[in-house]
């Protein structure tokens, strides 16, 4: 099934509403857009995020993607995000979306 504008742009706007020090994993955008896998949210973010705070959004286990981990993490480092082990302790920065 292909995505449609509405559920990028329901992805965009959660995004968007992340705030500096805070992350949400792909599985909590996608639990909030109604959306069926955090796949779906990769690719978005792959496809269409230059404008967001990409960084904010990372995998379930804290760890960012292996390709950008080293510019996610220092992004995320300068926010006050705290960073054990090359992870993010989500329990101490995951943002609580609607």
């Amino acid at each position: 099934m292909a995505t449609t504008d509405a559920e990028v742009e329901r992805v965009r706007a959660l995004v968007a509403t992340v705030p500096p020090g805070r992350v949400v994993t792909y599985g909590d955008i996608a639990a909030a857009a109604g959306l069926s896998t955090p796949r779906t949210v990769g690719w978005i973010m792959r496809t269409d995020s230059a404008d967001l705070p990409w960084h904010r959004v990372i995998g379930a286990g804290g760890k960012p993607a292996a390709h950008l981990a080293d510019r996610q993490l220092r992004l995320l480092a300068a926010e006050g995000v705290p960073i054990r082990e090359g992870r993010v302790d989500l329990r101490a920065a995951r943002f609580p979306l609607p």
